[in-house]
């Protein structure tokens, strides 16, 4: 049951049929998405992110599977955020060394050749692997959304992008791909951390991840950024760090 507000009241949803589940094998998958034939927007998006909806594309999103609950969304307070050590040690130690360009997120013909050489590094045999250029813009932006490259140099050299949503109310972390040989330097990690660090510069409260799969071992990491709050049962769940 979606929780009806002023902007929700009459959004129409629909449910998918059943497929293979990109995260667990021997699952199957469905997910809840708003009517496309109707207009979005970002005060839709807005509305329905802060109840575990997520955006691909054009399509805004909830899974919504039978018998399983392991896609847990998952937002930082960004003032709360306390770094555990080594994530503090990776942003004392790079922070200086990486420049950030902002830019509208759109096909760029670079980004493209370091999306295609992160998915085969990391998701070789994964459904992404096939992405044509047509398909990874419609995978990043969308025709209403207010979407960002967060473009990342290194010693002056293309080493990641993150692209992420613009929200009255925070950020949301579309997806973020790097150079797998700096790997090394944990940019996955630096990238997250400085969206974090972002979101307090343009004041904003939350930095939205997504979200989190406790038994999918490529999604684990989420979890590591505390405190946190997890979407459960309707309900947003403050979860602190155990000392």
């Amino acid at each position: 049951m979606i929780h009806e507000t002023r902007e929700t009241r009459t959004i129409q949803l629909y449910q998918s049929a059943e497929h293979p589940c990109a995260y667990l094998d021997q699952k199957q998958s469905r997910s809840l998405f708003v009517d496309p034939h109707q207009v979005q927007s970002m005060r839709i998006y807005e509305a329905l992110i802060d109840q575990g909806f997520r955006r691909s594309g054009d399509i805004i999103y909830r899974p919504d599977c039978l018998n399983c609950n392991q896609c847990i969304s998952l937002r930082i307070p960004v003032a709360e955020f306390s770094p555990r050590r080594i994530q503090r040690r990776i942003w004392n130690r790079h922070h200086e060394h990486f420049r950030v360009v902002e830019q509208t997120a759109e096909f760029n013909p670079d980004h493209f050749a370091l999306f295609k050489r992160y998915i085969h590094s990391r998701h070789p045999d994964g459904e992404m692997e096939e992405t044509s250029e047509a398909g990874y813009q419609q995978f990043i932006a969308s025709s209403w959304s207010n979407s960002r490259s967060f473009t990342f140099y290194y010693q002056d050299r293309l080493v990641a992008v993150a692209v992420a949503d613009i929200l009255r109310q925070g950020l949301s972390a579309v997806y973020t791909f790097f150079d797998p040989e700096i790997e090394s330097l944990s940019p996955g990690v630096f990238c997250l951390l400085w969206q974090i660090n972002e979101c307090k510069r343009r004041h904003l409260p939350w930095l939205y991840l997504g979200y989190w799969v406790p038994d999918c071992r490529k999604m684990s990491y989420k979890s590591q950024y505390l405190p946190h709050d997890a979407y459960i049962n309707g309900t947003w769940v403050r979860i602190q760090r155990h000392e």
